[in-house]
């Protein structure tokens, strides 16, 4: 099968609604999606991917009122998310309606909703008229695609076509919050930041590293590019080489003994190029990557949890 690159969000539809399954740019990464409602679409995306089954997945809609067709009942206070941070980079977690396969959501009675930003997100899923299950578009386990090449480069043949929106502007996955549990619990950290979302929640609290999975990301590993996965506090802790690279806020005193290096100006321009920054060096065939590790404050506690999950091997 050939995959096609689209650009008209109205033709991508046409694919989910002939149960292929479609990569498709948000402001976080890019989303591989198939019907929701659709069984065997869904199946297409684990196989796509060789996702485990075990691994739920997040139901994408066009606007908050479209939320109970993915969702049973939604609390008081993922309304109060809904209405503060979305359409957004946020995702949450709420009781299953009915209606939603079990294999969208891994057999749990709680599924994961979310409204993206992306103009062409936003496009796409008001043409499909449903909602659109949709993990990140890379196959299992590898980083997650913030362009449109990165998706090409991982799924190209598995998938029935691409739809093109330039890069992400977030670069880093949803923060993903339980709103069936009192308070509320962030089970994924991501750009909508812990103190953003206690203005709505004060309460809300961090679920621990073990525990039961409700979530994408929490179980199987993630964010792994093909090079060895090094964190450094400096760049004078590294050991650089032609066949290594750098990334950080901080710059390395010799730069050009890197194979790559990306000197970032804060941590959220760290965020958005980092895992384009694995994409490169997978492609440059780099065989290790330093990373600087940042302080798990703000955006930093969502950009430690990648950094961590991509150098546990």
């Amino acid at each position: 099968m050939s995959t096609r690159l689209l650009t008209d969000p109205t033709e991508a539809a046409t694919y989910i609604k002939a149960g292929q399954v479609v990569a498709f740019p948000t402001e976080t990464v890019y989303g591989l999606g198939a019907d929701a409602f659709n069984p065997e679409a869904v199946q297409r995306i684990f196989e796509a991917k060789g996702r485990p089954s075990d691994n739920p997945l997040i139901v994408h809609v066009a606007t908050a009122a479209e939320v109970p067709r993915a969702a049973a009942a939604v609390p008081p206070v993922a309304e109060r998310l809904l209405e503060r941070f979305t359409p957004g980079p946020l995702t949450l977690i709420l009781p299953r309606h009915p209606e939603v396969p079990r294999i969208v959501t891994a057999g749990l009675d709680t599924v994961g909703v979310r409204i993206p930003a992306h103009p062409v997100a936003q496009a796409f899923l008001t043409a499909c008229n449903t909602p659109v299950a949709a993990p990140s578009a890379n196959p299992s386990g590898r980083p997650s695609p913030t362009s449109w090449e990165a998706v090409k480069a991982g799924l190209d043949g598995r998938i029935a076509a691409i739809l093109k929106g330039g890069r992400a502007n977030v670069g880093l996955e949803s923060t993903v919050v339980d709103c069936t549990t009192a308070p509320p619990t962030i089970l994924r950290p991501g750009a909508v930041t812990r103190a953003e979302l206690r203005t709505v929640a004060p309460d809300i609290t961090l679920a621990p590293a073990t525990g039961p999975v409700r979530s994408p990301g929490q179980k199987h590993r993630h964010y792994t590019p093909s090079a060895t996965v090094r964190l450094v506090e400096t760049p004078a802790d590294a050991s650089p080489d032609s066949t290594s690279a750098f990334i950080g806020i901080d710059a390395p005193a010799r730069p050009s003994a890197y194979g790559r290096v990306a000197v970032c100006a804060d941590v959220a321009a760290y965020a958005h190029a980092l895992f384009d920054f694995f994409f490169q060096c997978d492609r440059d065939g780099i065989q290790q990557i330093y990373c600087q590790r940042v302080t798990s404050e703000g955006l930093g506690l969502a950009l430690m949890d990648r950094l961590e999950r991509a150098a546990a091997r």
